[in-house]
């Protein structure tokens, strides 16, 4: 099949980036969208379920909801990109492309961490969210560790954000004296390009008494015991854990990858392959792996596409900007504000937690999901 832009992945980037090229060339825009699974998730919303503050059919926005003059939404799984060619396969067939525009996130290495499965529960990808609810009411003392696996992760604030919620799930139910929390990360501060956002957050930690131990990725679990990769054990009952990211399979086999993910050039997203991109978690963009970079990175390729369509040169170039919402618990949420290419290094604005937040953060979904399902 031709298509004019092929897109890989109806994930944040994915479904901006078609619901840009709909909004401006309406019938005529000429995407193929191809997107395996069923139903869209918040990342965010995965914390919500594991805590029992909602439930996964509450969170799954289905992809059969999502309906834009201008795109045909394929639900087939890809087997090969050609990227050269810009050609596709799946598992009902072939696609070529004028644009390729790959989207297809993160997957989760659960192997690269032994143990990991057998011994321990992970809470980034859905089905271990919806499984963790059931499993932290019967959590009433001894050891919790949110422990990260490895870097890059998607969402870096969500380990902190998890060590809190829990801290408020156990005070609430009359456990929180019984039960130790740490945090394991391998970065010094949880926030490395926001000092300001580390400080509020290890205040926090402080103040509800959890543990941060930076500096350390978890490498293994061996029974009850964490061994992190310096060689430290810290002996734990609940652990909830951050799988190792890597780029999908078939992008792997693509010839796409280098060292595990697709390299871009930053300002347009461009891959070393003409006509094709790569947006979102499966690109090594210089920015972290969260829905909000992936989505203003698809509005750049968008922008790249309508510009080439209309003859007007080159389009504005992606300015590594974006917001995330953190959890700080007891009611209230925090942003931090990032911009990683205006300087020499990367720079976080930090707003303090309030229950101001909390509406603008929960407007900040509910804005997504009326643009691009209702």
């Amino acid at each position: 099949m031709q298509t004019r832009v092929l897109v890989l992945g109806a994930g944040f980037a994915g479904l901006e980036l078609a619901t840009v090229l709909s909004d401006e060339l309406g019938a005529d825009a000429g995407v193929t969208l191809i997107e395996a699974g069923d139903a869209f998730v918040f990342g965010y919303s995965k914390l919500d379920v594991m805590f029992g503050r909602t439930s996964l059919d509450a969170v799954r926005l289905p992809y059969a909801e999502f309906a834009k003059p201008g795109i045909s939404f394929v639900r087939e799984t890809v087997t090969a990109i050609d990227p050269e060619a810009r050609r596709v396969t799946t598992n009902a067939g072939e696609y070529d492309a004028e644009v390729l525009v790959v989207a297809l996130g993160a997957d989760y290495d659960f192997d690269a961490t032994p143990g990991l499965i057998e011994n321990g529960n992970e809470f980034y990808s859905v089905a271990g969210a919806a499984r963790l609810a059931d499993v932290i009411p019967t959590f009433t003392e001894g050891r919790a560790v949110v422990g990260v696996c490895a870097a890059p992760f998607k969402c870096p604030p969500a380990p902190s954000e998890a060590a809190l919620l829990l801290h408020d799930y156990l005070s609430e139910r009359g456990h929180r004296d019984r039960c130790d929390i740490k945090l394991v990360m391998p970065f010094g501060t949880p926030i490395p390009p926001s000092p300001d956002t580390s400080a509020g957050l290890l205040a926090a930690f402080a103040e509800r008494g959890i543990e941060f131990v930076p500096g350390k990725r978890v490498a293994s679990l061996d029974g009850r015991v964490i061994v992190c990769d310096d060689g430290t054990e810290i002996p734990y009952d609940l652990f909830l854990g951050v799988p190792k990211h890597r780029a999908p399979d078939v992008v792997l086999a693509s010839g796409l990858a280098e060292d595990g993910y697709v390299p871009v050039e930053g300002r347009t997203l461009e891959t070393r392959y003409p006509g094709v991109y790569a947006v979102g978690d499966v690109a090594t963009v210089g920015t972290p792996k969260a829905g909000v970079f992936s989505e203003r990175q698809a509005r750049v390729v968008a922008e790249s596409i309508l510009a080439r369509l209309r003859n007007e040169g080159e389009a504005s170039p992606y300015d590594g900007r974006g917001s995330c919402y953190i959890e700080f618990g007891a009611g209230r949420v925090g942003r931090v504000d990032v911009d990683f290419f205006s300087g020499p290094s990367p720079t976080g604005t930090f707003t303090e937690p309030s229950v101001a937040l909390v509406a603008e953060k929960r407007e900040f979904g509910s804005s997504r999901r009326r643009r691009w399902f209702d």
